[in-house]
């Protein structure tokens, strides 16, 4: 299994939103960068991602599994990028901030620290654990 991060602005698409669509899950569309594509494209299901609010909030809020693998993204008039479908899988008991992340010598190598403008990022197995224990999942 992989793990992962996916952004989203939540007034454009919130934690609650995703949580609403259920079990069918949501398409994770409207990706227009090439490193985030090529990172879809190696999300395999039952992979987990956080979910992560962009804009203010800064934080991850929930987790995500992935139910569809990589396919074309319909709002892509270009034909150019795709999407995989996501569903939320669980709320993280307290979020974790970007500031939480950044202050953790253990993720000072994550993308999320490194490289944040990245809508869909890798995450490795030992900051997936790390987050998650900052955020009090078990």
């Amino acid at each position: 299994m992989n793990y992962w991060l996916l952004k989203s602005e939540p007034e454009t698409w919130s934690w609650e939103m995703q949580k609403k669509k259920g079990a069918k899950g949501e398409p994770w569309s409207g990706v227009r960068n090439h490193t985030a594509k090529l990172n879809m494209m190696a999300m395999k299901k039952g992979d987990l991602g956080f979910f992560y609010h962009s804009g203010e909030e800064k934080a991850v809020v929930g987790i995500v599994e992935v139910i569809g693998e990589y396919r074309p993204d319909p709002t892509d008039e270009k034909g150019i990028f795709g999407l995989v479908i996501v569903k939320a899988s669980k709320d993280v008991p307290k979020p974790v901030t970007l500031a939480d992340c950044k202050a953790n010598p253990k993720l000072k190598e994550m993308s999320l620290v490194k490289s944040f403008r990245l809508s869909v990022q890798p995450v490795t197995p030992a900051e997936w654990k790390e987050v998650c224990r900052m955020s009090g999942l078990k």
